[in-house]
């Protein structure tokens, strides 16, 4: 079976179909473990104290608000070389989704960056690059949401999110582009010298895939919504010209 036969709309919904109940009881199970576990019953931080279990939420927001980009930038090129229709609505269907994501990313960033910098906001390369993404997304959606032919709407949305890419990747590797950042190197790492401490990581990487979980089963109920949508639309336009 080729996995452009899930190009189909009817195929995809059918897909989520099966999907939907394993990645459901999957988030609830993982990410209620991941930060049940990280947020009770991991020790404070000798240095940070507290405010360090804020990872278990900070780590899974960034790490999706940046991947979730880089996954509409594959589904936007599918559109763009192959238009199949649902590769467009996925990407569609992601961005709000990777919106919060960043936003909670930021927030928590904020709230877990002022104990060790003294303030809430640095101009640094990977906040800066951060938060222009975070634009990014807003015009994202917002250019979904003025332009009314759908196919336009894609293409156009499809070029921006090439140019959003430049800054998902320096929110990204911004720490390895300027070494003068305030914004710490990646908490994990291939390096055990490099990453957070056992005590942490393992609920750490608990939530990571809980959160990616979740953001699997929001991605495949939006885009079966957008689908949805789409069939109500055509079924109106019909009727209006018949």
């Amino acid at each position: 079976m080729s996995i452009w036969e899930f190009a189909n709309p009817r195929r995809f919904v059918h897909l989520t179909d099966t999907l939907l109940p394993w990645t459901t009881a999957g988030t609830v199970l993982l990410m209620g473990v991941g930060l049940v576990w990280g947020f009770f019953f991991t020790p404070d931080d000798y240095a940070q104290g507290s405010t360090v279990k804020i990872i278990f939420l900070h780590v899974p927001s960034a790490m999706l608000a940046i991947n979730i980009w880089f996954m509409m930038l594959v589904t936007s090129l599918v559109w763009l070389v192959r238009r199949h229709h649902v590769s467009a609505l996925a990407a569609k269907a992601a961005a709000p989704i990777g919106v919060t994501m960043t936003l909670i990313a930021l927030f928590t960033g904020a709230i877990w960056g002022e104990p060790m910098w003294g303030t809430y906001w640095a101009w640094d390369p990977r906040l800066t690059s951060f938060m222009i993404l975070f634009v990014f997304y807003l015009g994202y959606i917002a250019l979904w949401a003025a332009i009314e032919d759908p196919d336009t709407a894609a293409d156009l949305t499809s070029i921006l999110c090439i140019v959003g890419s430049v800054f998902a990747f320096l929110s990204r590797y911004a720490v390895m582009f300027w070494n003068q950042g305030l914004h710490q190197g990646a908490s994990l790492s291939l390096d055990k010298a490099d990453h957070v401490a056992n005590v942490f990581y393992i609920p750490l990487v608990i939530s990571i895939a809980g959160f990616i979980l979740f953001f699997i089963t929001l991605v495949l109920l939006r885009t079966r919504s957008e689908i949805h949508a789409r069939r109500i639309s055509a079924l109106l336009a019909r009727e209006r010209q018949g």
